[in-house]
Formats: structure tokens, C-alpha cells, sequence
């Protein structure tokens, strides 16, 4: 009968029996924040970020959903849970919470306004409703010992969450705040950056990225957030907090006598052991980022060790109730009809504001004061750790080089970004982190592409790059009556295949060609990514892309077997006029597929041709122009072929290089607040990897370019088409294709003479 037996009396083992098996999920998701809190310690540590940012362990729906099946014996009303384990489980699970709260307060800078809100509300409904369930259970007797403890921790939970949603209130004032400041800072940076007459291009980089680095780090969200006063104290809770459960544990295994528990097991079975210990330690490793966060506010803000200003310590900063005040003066968003209505529904909406604005200002002055407890009762020790620094300081520059011998250090100090009430991290930063840039040039120096860099060294800087004027030639007739714009990776990829299909070339220089192109590629294609923000050049680079891919991995342009074709035993111009009427025939094809179709008005334009008209129109120009003969290669070896090739494709590179400087300043600045700091160091990281690079296309900057002008290849080309001594053929063609595309116009005629 179901779940009845003959009596009618239910089965309940049957109804326990899945009880482990939900034990065990419980601690699969207590493992799982263990991992995320721990991954984001490691990350800090390999980062020397001390401040631990939330990377892996933030308030989100992964995060929330993990906290909420790990707190699932804190929240079971109707379990037996009778013994040490079992009750002390239930405790743990209501200090993980803590723990999560104190430890991902730092992400709610990384989040938009909306985001952040709602998270903080999903939050707010998770900790209320543990609270509620804790306080059931308190009265049923579910459970039975640690009342205190729960009562302590319930309270902490309480006044961190309160923290928390307080703190995200001033997120979006801060942010605006430092978002000017950063604008500010950016434009005094430029404006040094070009005053430093005289100096290389590269050692101004340097500088610049390393004031841009120390803006973006004092001004990113998540520092913002974790050097506060309120994620200070958040810190202090979170440690108290591990310190309740662990006495409770302590007591409980070493001091079995205090306690009185019950006989019996749970239907959790064993697995409630694995759940104590699994988040025990999920709780110690969660409070080392909250406990660093405390210590190094309190580190920053006593510089002047001994040295603390009562009144000042105490003052609210107007940031913590801008937004609030600001809601004030704003009308409601919607509309009552009675004016008695509105100006009751206006006056409760302020007096509730009121409160918001008093809870704020009292959970900032309790913060204040457990921190300013905690500079009282650490500044001692600062003052003795400063004293042995000097002392060690002092000794290190008497043993070594006279202070006189050794470069003058940079002064950043005014581009220390801060809130008001935080004037001394400008002495913390000066004293810490102004050098963290070149933690990260010496890493990328490291990582540097060798192959690239073997391949520039055969391009012609001094001589103004001179294949990027080369590749194409103006006397090869057009297969439409418009040409695409050009991009800077077509021409290389297309360069490329072109050079895998030439006879006599040895498989160790093509894999060079390739290891090297491959690697320019990537700085190229984020190049354009950056100076292309309109994405006119979207679809030839996307030809780009497709075509380099199959160049790579199988050796073919698009279909054609490239190393087959360099087999046949044919000759130079035989292999080229392939090349050329493959691709000919191609975008034909592809022009009568398109012409058949309806809506395709946009295809005559020839920046939106499809992937394979355009990768077929380069590859008929470029053979085309190598066809053309200007230096007699075609009738001497494929060596000396491939040989003006590569300095064609070194040319091109090293001219989009010289762009390197312009994306790394566009990425920066245009990036968000929140990922600024990473933009930051990435570029940081691409400078080292690219010194030496950048050192090698400095002498081929073009003075006569501006840097939108030199952001084009086609600029680059137009400016030295006077330069240019073409050798004209001898014959003379037309172009059918411009025949058919404007019916009713003369027909198109390209002579070239001698």
C-alpha cells in the first residue's frame, strides 16, 4: 500500500534512507566554496595582492545556490541530530555564512548596479531565513547545546549583512567619484608623456603605463572596497566568528564533560562528520582574505605610527550618504492622483531614507571604532617593524651602492587615486606597490616571441617599410569596379599561403614563416581589435582568420592543398598563375551564388563581400602583382622569391606594430572601471614581451602620419605611392567583372606601358 504497511503505519526508514546521500551533497557543496575561497587566497598570494580580490569566490547565482545546500543543516527543523558531531555540524554551517559574507564583501565593487542589488537582496532573504529556521529550532530543542554560540553568530550574521548592504549603497558614488579622478590623472599622464621630449618611445611607455597601473589599482572597486572601513570591521567579525566555532570544537572533543549531548544517530548518518570537517576548514581558509583585509587598513592608516587623530579617526565621509541624500531631493517614480497621497507617500519615502541614512552613518562610526581599537592596540607593533625596516634599510645601503650612485626614484604620489579620509594610502602605496609594474615587464620579458622577433629582423624599417607599399599593386586590374579596404592580417596571411605554395622551399624555413607569422598575428588581430572600434574592417579580418586557420593547421588556402601545389614540378609563374586564376574563378562563383540571391544589396559594398570573396580578391591581387615582375625574381629562383616575400610580410608587421603603442593606450582608457586594473597589467605584461620589438620598429615611424593615419594600411600605402617606381607591363586588360557591375557606364580599361 505505498508507503503504508499492513496496518497502515508508514515507512519511515524508507523515507530516511536518501538522508547520507543528501549528507553528502551537502559536503560536496561545502567542498566546492572551500575550493573557490582557497583558489582566490592562492591567486592573491601569486599576485602580491594581499587584499585578496574575489575572483573564484563572489556574491553571485553560483555562489549563492552553493551557500544555500551547504547551510542545509542549519536549516533542517525536523531532523534528529543528537550527537557531538551532528549538532556542532549545524553551528558550522552558520559560521560558513559569516565566512562567505565577510569574504566576498570585495566583489560587490567588480559588479554593475543592478547586478549588485539583486544579488545583495538574494543574499538578504538566504541569511534572514537561516536566522528564522536557527531561532525555530532554538525553541523546538532541534537544537539543544551552544545556544550561546548561535545566539553570537546569529548576531555577527546579522551585523555583516547589514555591512553589506550598506556598503554596495556607496559602490555606484565611489565609482563615479574615482572614474573622474582617473580621467583627470589620464590627461595629466598625456600630458607629461609628451612634454618628455628626447626619450624613446619605449622607456615613455614604461612610465606611462606605470602611473596608468597605480591609478587603475588605488581606483579598482574591489581595493576600493576591501581597504573600507566597513570590510575592515567585516574582517574582524569574520575572525571572530571562526573563533566561536572553534572553542565550541575545542570544548567538544577535549572537554568532553562540559557538555551533556544525546545518545543516538542522525539520519545523516556519517556524513555529518565529513560535513563538520569539510566546512571547519572551508571557515578556517575563508578567514585568511578577511583577516589580511584587516590588517593591512589598519597597516595603511597609521603611517605615522603612533600618531593617531581622534577626530578625524571618527568624521563620516559624505560618499557613505551621497546616495542617499541624493534620493531625497528626487521626486517618486510613479504617480498618485491624490495630492494627500503624494505627500504622505514623499514624506514616508523620506523618513524611511532618514533611517537608511542613520543606520548607515551608525554602522560606519561601530566600524570606525573597532578599527580605531585595533590601530590603538597594533601601532606599537608597527612602530617596531618600521624601526628594524630602517635599521636593515640602512645597513643594506651602507654595505652596497652610495645613495648618490643610485637612480632618483619616480615620484607617483599624485597619482595615487583615494576617497576622501584616505590620505595615507598615498604614504602606504609610495612605500609598497609603486613598482609592481616591473613584476610583470620581467615576466613578460620572459615569454618573448622569438620566432617574431627573428622574423622582423629581416624587415626594412629604415627604409620606411617599403612592402607595405609593395604587396599590391594599383596596376593590377580590380575584379569589381570597387576595392575592399585593406586590413593589416589579410595581406600576411595571404602572403603566407603564397609562400607555402612556392617550389624549392625547404620545410624548416616555411615552419619558421609559420611559427613566426603566428605569433605577429595575435598582436596584430588586438591591434586592429582596438583601433577598428567601429568594425568596418569586421569582415575582412574575419577573412583573416579563416583563412590563416586552415594556412596553420592543414597547410591550404581555403581548399587548395598549398605543399601539393609546390609538388607539381611546375614553374614559378606557373604556380602563381594558378594561385591566381583559383582565386579568380572562386570569386566568381561566389559573385554569381550572390547575384542569384534576393537582398544582397549589401554585398556591393566591399568592406561586407563574404569570407570568401574577399580572401579571394587578395589572393588574385598579390599573385597578380608578383606576376608583374618588379625586380626579376620570377625568372631566377623561388629562393630569392620567398626571400622578398618574408621581407613583405616582416614589412607589413612591423609597420602594424608601430600601432602597438595606440591599442595599449586605447584598452586602458577605454576599459571599465572594473576591469581596468586587468587591462592595465596585461599591457604591462605586453610591453615586456614586446621591448624588444618596439625597439626594433621605433626608426620606421613614419613623421608625415598622424596616428589615426598610420592606425591604416591603406594610409601607410597612400603616403608612399609618389616613392614608388612601378614596372609596367606591356599589355593591356580589361575587366569584364566591371563590365557587368554598372550596366549602362563605359567599360573600364587598364593599360600599363613602358
Amino acid at each position: 500500500m505505498g508507503g503504508c504497511d499492513m496496518n497502515g503505519n508508514l515507512y519511515e526508514e524508507k523515507f530516511s534512507a536518501p538522508m547520507p546521500w543528501i549528507g553528502m551533497y551537502v559536503a560536496a557543496a561545502s567542498l566546492a566554496c572551500l575550493i573557490a575561497m582557497a583558489a582566490d587566497v592562492i591567486l592573491g598570494i601569486r599576485h602580491h595582492k594581499y587584499w585578496f580580490p574575489c575572483k573564484f569566490f563572489s556574491i553571485n547565482a553560483t555562489s549563492l545556490t552553493l551557500i544555500g545546500v551547504a547551510i542545509k543543516l542549519s536549516v533542517d527543523l525536523n531532523t534528529a541530530m543528537p550527537n557531538r558531531h551532528d549538532q556542532l555540524a549545524k553551528l558550522s554551517s552558520s559560521a560558513l555564512i559569516c565566512t562567505a559574507m565577510a569574504n566576498s564583501m570585495p566583489s560587490l565593487g567588480a559588479m554593475e548596479n543592478e547586478e549588485m542589488f539583486m544579488n545583495v537582496i538574494a543574499l538578504a532573504i538566504l541569511v534572514i531565513t537561516l536566522i528564522v529556521n536557527i531561532c525555530i529550532q532554538l525553541a523546538t530543542g532541534a537544537i539543544f547545546v551552544f545556544w550561546k554560540e548561535h545566539a553570537s553568530v546569529m548576531f555577527i550574521m546579522l551585523v555583516l549583512l547589514l555591512m553589506l548592504i550598506f556598503s554596495a549603497l556607496t559602490v555606484p558614488t565611489t565609482k563615479n567619484y574615482l572614474e573622474k579622478g582617473y580621467k583627470k590623472r589620464y590627461q595629466l599622464s598625456s600630458k607629461e608623456c609628451t612634454n618628455a621630449s628626447g626619450r624613446k618611445e619605449v622607456t615613455k611607455l614604461r612610465d606611462t603605463l606605470t602611473k596608468l597601473w597605480l591609478m587603475a589599482h588605488t581606483s579598482s572597486p574591489q581595493f576600493v572596497m576591501g581597504r573600507s572601513v566597513t570590510c575592515t570591521a567585516s574582517g574582524a567579525f569574520c575572525l571572530l566568528s571562526a573563533m566561536i566555532l572553534a572553542q565550541a570544537m575545542f570544548r567538544s572533543y577535549l572537554m568532553p564533560w562540559s557538555i551533556k549531548f544525546c545518545s543516538g544517530e542522525s539520519d545523516y548518518k556519517l556524513t555529518t562528520t565529513l560535513i563538520l570537517f569539510t566546512q571547519a576548514v572551508a571557515v578556517g581558509v575563508g578567514t585568511i582574505s578577511p583577516a589580511f583585509r584587516w590588517f593591512i587598513a589598519i597597516n595603511f592608516k597609521c603611517p605615522k605610527r603612533g600618531n593617531i587623530s581622534y577626530r578625524k579617526e571618527f568624521e563620516i565621509e559624505r560618499y557613505w550618504i551621497q546616495g542617499l541624500a541624493e534620493l531625497k531631493k528626487c521626486p517618486l517614480t510613479f504617480r498618485i492622483k491624490s495630492r494627500d497621497c503624494r505627500k504622505l507617500a514623499h514624506e514616508a519615502r523620506n523618513k524611511l531614507l532618514d533611517l537608511c541614512i542613520a543606520m548607515q552613518k551608525g554602522i560606519v562610526l561601530s566600524s570606525k571604532a573597532i578599527r580605531f581599537i585595533s590601530i590603538f592596540l597594533m601601532c606599537r607593533i608597527f612602530f617596531l617593524s618600521d624601526l628594524f625596516r630602517e635599521w636593515k634599510n640602512k645597513k643594506l645601503e651602507f654595505d652596497s651602492i652610495p645613495m648618490s650612485q643610485k637612480n632618483p626614484r619616480q615620484d607617483l604620489s599624485n597619482y595615487v587615486l583615494y576617497l576622501e579620509g584616505e590620505d595615507a594610502l598615498v604614504h602606504y602605496m609610495m612605500n609598497s606597490n609603486c613598482d609592481a609594474t616591473d613584476h610583470w615587464t620581467q615576466k613578460g620579458m620572459k615569454e618573448e616571441p622569438k620566432h617574431l622577433i627573428k622574423l622582423l629582423e629581416k624587415l626594412t624599417a629604415s627604409q620606411g617599410f617599403k612592402g607595405v607599399a609593395e604587396f599590391d599593386s594599383d596596376q593590377v586590374p580590380s575584379l569589381q569596379c570597387e576595392e575592399p579596404p585593406n586590413c593589416w592580417a589579410l595581406p600576411v596571411v595571404t602572403l603566407t599561403s603564397i609562400a607555402l605554395a612556392l617550389p624549392n622551399i625547404s620545410s624548416g624555413s616555411i615552419e619558421n614563416l609559420i611559427d613566426g607569422v603566428h605569433e605577429g598575428l595575435m598582436y596584430m588581430n588586438a591591434i586592429e581589435e582596438q583601433l577598428d572600434s567601429k568594425g568596418v574592417l569586421a569582415s575582412i579580418r574575419k577573412a583573416a582568420e579563416v583563412v590563416w586557420l586552415k594556412v596553420d593547421l592543414y597547410h591550404t588556402w581555403l581548399d587548395l592543398d598549398l605543399r601539393k601545389l609546390s609538388r607539381q614540378g611546375k614553374s614559378l609563374k606557373e604556380t602563381l598563375e594558378e594561385l591566381s586564376e583559383t582565386a579568380k574563378s572562386m570569386f566568381e562563383e561566389c559573385r554569381k551564388r550572390q547575384m542569384s540571391k534576393e537582398n544582397v544589396c549589401s554585398r556591393y559594398i566591399p568592406s561586407k563581400w563574404s569570407v570568401k570573396e574577399l580572401a579571394a580578391n587578395s589572393m588574385y591581387r598579390i599573385s597578380q602583382t608578383l606576376l608583374l615582375n618588379p625586380d626579376g625574381q620570377i625568372n631566377e629562383s623561388s629562393e630569392r622569391l620567398y626571400e622578398s616575400m618574408v621581407v613583405m610580410i616582416s614589412d607589413i608587421m612591423g609597420a602594424c606594430l608601430t600601432n602597438l603603442q595606440e591599442a595599449m593606450a586605447i584598452k586602458c582608457f577605454n576599459s571599465t572601471i572594473e576591469e581596468r586594473e586587468e587591462s592595465v597589467r596585461l599591457a604591462v605584461h605586453a610591453l615586456g614581451k614586446t621591448e624588444r620589438i618596439l625597439y626594433i620598429v621605433e626608426p620606421g615611424i613614419p613623421s608625415n602620419l598622424d596616428h589615426h593615419q598610420m592606425a591604416c594600411i591603406d594610409e601607410w600605402r597612400s603616403a608612399r605611392k609618389p616613392q614608388i617606381n612601378f614596372k609596367a607591363c606591356t599589355s593591356f586588360s580589361i575587366s569584364e567583372s566591371d563590365r557587368d557591375c554598372s550596366a549602362g557606364s563605359s567599360d573600364h580599361f587598364y593599360l600599363t606601358m613602358d
